[in-house]
């Protein structure tokens, strides 16, 4: 065996380690959708408070994306899985133990702290280990095989809650979390020490903040994710079970459905992109068959069945067109802070979730009747077409921010273009 190929090999394997870590971060995030009635029972919490314990997830995790960037580029990404593995293991065991709101909301920032640098983490390895042009590609595959943690959230997640409990499948998920961090700290490649200029990372990061091309991305990421996030995080279950009578098991199996297409659109529309040369483009039109399933919701009386899996299905599909934001903010800024760039783009889908999953509970409880059913809270359907409202806004807005987006061409045009 060459030495080339042994590189590779463990590369590989490293790179599977990290998306390893990358699928639980996404179970992590849209897991209280298939138990959000188990967490309002078992803490007495109506939906402002379900929304903010959902989100404290992304709160932490917004504010890490930034520092997470920095870490990545200057201890590499070896150590930031490694230790992120640990917390969220621990975090995701205290949340199956925990015995009031208090606690899990604890246990809960743990967990999005541990996870916070999973992704960027990634993004890293496969910078380092593939060529330029083949960025999106790779990304959108991993994203396809890390997504099946979200996937995992959904309709097996509700069948394992009712099999051992909420708390069980928390305990083992931990358990899992730990053995990951083990994995990566054996397999993914460290960054040799004398490659990093420790000195320059505030440099890059001013670099970064201060390009106009940054920014689209980050907007995007907030409209179009927080929106996805918002909804098949935490809400998508509640309302097909209140709205449309659908039972926990055949809701959940929706957001299964959602985050499936979520997967299958990352790798797709990166596959387009970089087979076309074009960036804009292809998210332009993703996004915009999103928003369209959005007015579908608001505007059409939707009858239960076949259609409300193939609406969750393109949902999810057109919704990865977002994915498309790292790639270009990695094309507009310099290779050397690649982790900063895509960090700082980001931010947006997390503030955007963390802002928009509790949004969606107060304004829902601003028109509730009070009407409550074995400790959960029963909203009208006039509650949710006003927090669905709210969602689909966010996606708009985050539709518009595409038009903003530089064409890089699918290469790192910061030679040419500089700020």
């Amino acid at each position: 065996m060459s030495s080339a190929t042994r590189v590779v090999q463990v590369g590989l394997i490293g790179l599977g380690f990290a998306i390893a870590a990358y699928l639980l971060s996404f179970f992590h995030r849209v897991a209280p959708a298939a138990i959000s009635g188990d967490l309002q029972a078992a803490f007495a919490i109506g939906g402002a408070q379900l929304g903010v314990l959902a989100a404290t997830y992304f709160y932490v995790y917004t504010v890490m994306q930034v520092p997470t960037g920095i870490l990545v580029d200057t201890l590499g990404p070896r150590r930031i899985l490694f230790w992120g593995g640990l917390v969220a293991g621990c975090g995701a065991l205290l949340f199956g133990l925990a015995p009031t709101y208090e606690v899990a909301f604890v246990a809960r920032t743990l967990v999005g702290l541990g996870v916070s640098g999973a992704f960027i983490a990634m993004l890293k390895l496969i910078s380092l280990g593939f060529e330029e042009r083949r960025f999106a590609t790779i990304t959108g595959l991993c994203m396809l095989i890390g997504n099946l943690g979200s996937a995992l959230a959904g309709a097996p997640l509700a069948w394992a809650s009712q099999l051992v409990g909420w708390r069980g499948v928390y305990m083992a998920v931990g358990v899992l979390s730990l053995i990951v961090a083990l994995g990566c700290r054996r397999w993914v490649a460290d960054i040799p020490a004398a490659s990093i200029d420790r000195a320059a990372w505030g440099q890059g990061m001013r670099t970064v903040l201060k390009n106009p091309a940054t920014w689209p991305g980050f907007f995007i990421n907030a409209g179009l994710a927080g929106a996805l996030f918002a909804f098949g995080g935490l809400w998508a279950v509640p309302y097909l079970t209140q709205v449309h009578g659908m039972t926990r098991a055949t809701a959940s199996t929706h957001i299964t459905v959602y985050f499936l297409g979520f997967a299958v659109g990352a790798a797709l529309w990166g596959r387009i992109s970089d087979a076309l040369g074009k960036r804009r483009a292809v998210a332009l039109t993703a996004s915009g068959a999103h928003v369209l399933v959005w007015l579908i919701w608001l505007f059409v009386a939707v009858p239960q069945g076949a259609l409300t899996y193939i609406l969750f299905a393109v949902m999810g599909l057109a919704s990865a067109g977002f994915t498309l934001s790292w790639a270009s903010a990695k094309e507009v800024n310099p290779p050397r802070v690649s982790g900063m760039a895509t960090s700082v783009v980001n931010v947006g889908a997390f503030l955007g979730a963390a802002i928009l999953q509790p949004l969606t509970g107060w304004v829902m409880e601003r028109t509730w009747d009070g009407r409550i059913e074995h400790g959960v809270r029963i909203y009208s359907a006039a509650d949710w077409h006003n927090g669905l409202l709210l969602l689909a806004g966010s996606a708009a807005m985050g539709w518009v921010a595409t038009l903003f987006v530089r064409e890089t061409g699918c290469r790192n045009i910061w030679k040419e273009k500089t700020v």
